[in-house]
């Protein structure tokens, strides 16, 4: 990464299946972006419990899943909220980062989630998958097809990261230049703010 500004990375939030996985390279692969990311000194942020391709240190977790021990006793420190929207807005506040592994519907909507709000400038942190196996080579594809259609600008596409090896798609996060759209950059999320400026509806969202 010799000429490149490195962002500095100390935290990096992870979604992943609360299932396995039917191919065993998956469950190899979260072993090996931990090790990754202990080697890198980067904290490991995820959502709780011990089931699947969770893991360890931080876990966020709504206060619903520890009812019956339902997924498990959390790796490391545990942080209980009430809702999963609650969840995901803190793992984007304390994360420096995010990396969304094999996984279900949950995985996705929080990996699209943490997308949307790049795209809408509530944050600009970068946001990669880790394509074990071509596991998310369909959904690359997808996306690909949503820009040919004008669904997804060129600009909003690059959000999304991706690669083969954890060293790799970390590298590629730590080189990430967030480019915000210039209309949509206009909006103003914090909580001082009485009012949101208005959007130019003509903007492909």
């Amino acid at each position: 990464m010799e000429g490149v500004l490195v962002r500095k990375i100390k935290k990096i939030c992870v979604f992943c299946g609360a299932n396995s996985g039917k191919d065993v390279a998956f469950v190899n692969a979260a072993f090996n972006l931990g090790k990754v990311l202990g080697k890198r000194k980067i904290d490991l942020v995820y959502g709780g419990g011990k089931l699947g391709l969770m893991g360890q240190v931080l876990g966020i977790i709504p206060s619903a899943f520890t009812i019956n021990n339902l997924v498990g006793e959390t790796c490391g420190k545990e942080i209980k909220v009430a809702t999963m929207q609650e969840r995901l807005v803190m793992m984007m506040e304390l994360s420096d980062a995010f990396i969304a592994l094999p996984g279900g519907f949950g995985t996705l909507e929080e990996l699209f989630q943490m997308i949307s709000w790049a795209q809408l400038n509530i944050h600009n942190k970068p946001i990669g998958v880790l394509n074990i196996n071509g596991f998310f080579n369909g959904l690359l594809s997808f996306v690909d097809h949503a820009v040919k259609q004008e669904f997804i600008t060129p600009r909003a596409r690059k959000i999304l990261i991706s690669a083969t090896t954890a060293d790799e798609l970390v590298d590629k996060l730590q080189a990430f230049r967030f480019e915000p759209d210039p209309a949509l950059s206009k909006l103003k999320w914090s909580p001082s703010s009485s009012q949101k400026e208005k959007l130019d509806l003509t903007l492909r969202l």
